[in-house]
């Protein structure tokens, strides 16, 4: 029987290797495909070949011409959620791809935050890992991780790669951020749900963007052909190039990012670079707005790191403001606070549950329109001054605010001189009154804007509120 198996096996690998019309890596066996859309299919066959391609949904059957260069693309139509399915390619030579779902698919960037897979980094554990782990066998969820490619020219194809069923061996290796984003997607609609992890540790953000997003941005050494990539994953446009750009285009329905850590120092520019980012990529998909949710990175004692900077503008609340920021300027996006779970010591939040799950919410309620439950996290609306104290007013607070009965210590408010001081504060339903005796006039704010710090004001429904300020100053 075993050699039956391995006879078959060969046969089939075989057949795959011979076969002329080949699809690009991210086209396997196992994978999900956008339920109810026009997606992308494109691959390579021989120069000027007809590929005729024939879902098994619907029988249809599609005929694309290849290129000079023998690539070629075309878009087949997709149903409902369900499956499993085969797609049929065929230029002369039949390939088929087997055991294909229609649903929900997500695709996961960023740096080491999302590539940490659930087993956790040695050394570095994920809490409740190995229970999750133990229960994901799951033939719903599918997941798909991009090898790791840092080059400078811009590839047509990733490295190849396998959709995987979820089950402890593979769930084991894949982000734990975007497994736990998958599965509470997957729980809470009933559908198949395809998860793309894209990401490399340590990375920039102008890793992950091109020549052209970069272009206005003059301080950023744009890479040219020549050169030699000194860091393979802070060289700008690099992981662009090899793991972003071949897999563009790929049907998807939104995408979730953690990233940020690494251009901590250049919060100011961050604020720029993120929505330019976003809007490149929107571009470039072809496929509208789609939703955009992220993580606002963790509290952590950034001077650990070389060359060790501390205070001024390597405070990584500036980051996080950024991000706070970007809110108004990336249209259908969200963001996922996670001021409660940062670690002084390790810049990877052990909780990785609540910022996958955190996500999810966002996707849930606002993609999906499930209603009832709180999603977003209570953000900075407006300050207005009152005699010696100020009132800080929110919004997204349709239950009011909490500290959990623990006393607030971590505003701050600053006079004329920019000089700020501890402030007592106080909750009042859905603002925070805030003064401080040093402080006659206040003229601005801060909230848990420290490098380290773990947040301890919340909305009623348990999701904290982001670091945040009301001044511009660079202090």
């Amino acid at each position: 029987m075993k050699l039956k198996i391995i006879i078959f096996l060969n046969l089939v690998c075989c057949t795959i290797a011979s076969a002329t019309v080949k699809p690009a890596s991210i086209f396997t066996d196992h994978m999900v495909l956008q339920q109810k859309s026009n997606v992308a299919i494109w691959g390579w066959a021989k120069p000027s070949a007809k590929v005729k391609i024939t879902t098994s949904w619907n029988k249809q059957n599609y005929t694309v011409t290849s290129d000079q260069t023998g690539k070629w693309k075309t878009k087949i139509s997709t149903p409902s959620a369900g499956g499993p399915y085969d797609m049929e390619l065929n230029d002369g030579e039949k390939l088929v791809l087997t055991d294909i779902l229609i649903g929900e698919v997500w695709f996961c960037g960023g740096q080491s935050n999302m590539e940490m897979p659930l087993k956790g980094f040695k050394s570095q554990p994920i809490i409740g890992s190995n229970k999750a782990i133990l229960k994901s066998a799951n033939k719903n969820i599918r997941l798909y991780t991009v090898p790791r490619s840092s080059i400078m020219e811009r590839q047509e194809n990733s490295k190849a790669s396998l959709w995987k069923l979820a089950a402890p061996e593979t769930v084991s290796n894949f982000s734990a951020t975007a497994y736990y984003f998958g599965s509470l997607l997957s729980e809470m609609l009933n559908v198949p749900i395809g998860i793309i992890n894209d990401s490399y540790g340590g990375s920039t953000i102008e890793a992950w963007m091109s020549p052209e997003d970069l272009k206005p941005f003059t301080e950023i050494k744009i890479p040219s052909k020549g050169d030699s990539i000194k860091e393979v994953s802070r060289t700008p446009t690099t992981l662009y190039n090899g793991m972003l750009y071949p897999v563009i285009g790929y049907g998807i329905k939104g995408a979730i990012w953690y990233q940020g850590e690494s251009n901590y120092e250049r919060a100011d520019r961050y604020e720029d670079l993120f929505p330019t980012m976003v809007a490149s990529w929107r571009k470039n998909w072809d496929n509208g707005e789609f939703p955009f949710y992220y993580a606002q990175i963790a509290p952590y004692n950034y001077a650990q790191l070389p060359p060790n900077h501390i205070g001024g503008k390597y405070n990584s609340a500036f980051l996080r403001d950024a991000q706070r920021k970007s809110l108004t300027k990336i249209p259908n996006s969200g963001m996922a606070v996670l001021m409660d779970i940062g670690e002084e010591k390790s810049i990877h939040p052990a909780n990785k549950r609540q910022g996958g799950e955190r996500l999810a919410y966002l996707a849930l309620a606002q993609t999906y329109n499930i209603k009832g439950f709180g999603f977003a996290s209570p953000t900075y609306e407006s300050l207005i001054i009152e005699k010696n104290s100020a009132v800080i007013k929110f919004q997204n607070v349709p239950n009011g605010l909490t500290s959990f009965g623990k006393e607030l210590s971590l505003f701050e408010v600053a006079g004329a001189d920019q000089k700020f001081y501890p402030a007592k504060a106080t909750i009042k339903g859905s603002s925070v009154n805030v003064s401080a005796a040093e402080v006659k006039v206040p003229v601005a704010v801060r909230y848990a804007f420290k490098d380290f710090v773990t947040g301890d004001l919340f909305g009623n429904d348990g999701l904290p509120v982001s670091s945040f300020r009301t001044d511009d100053w660079n202090n």
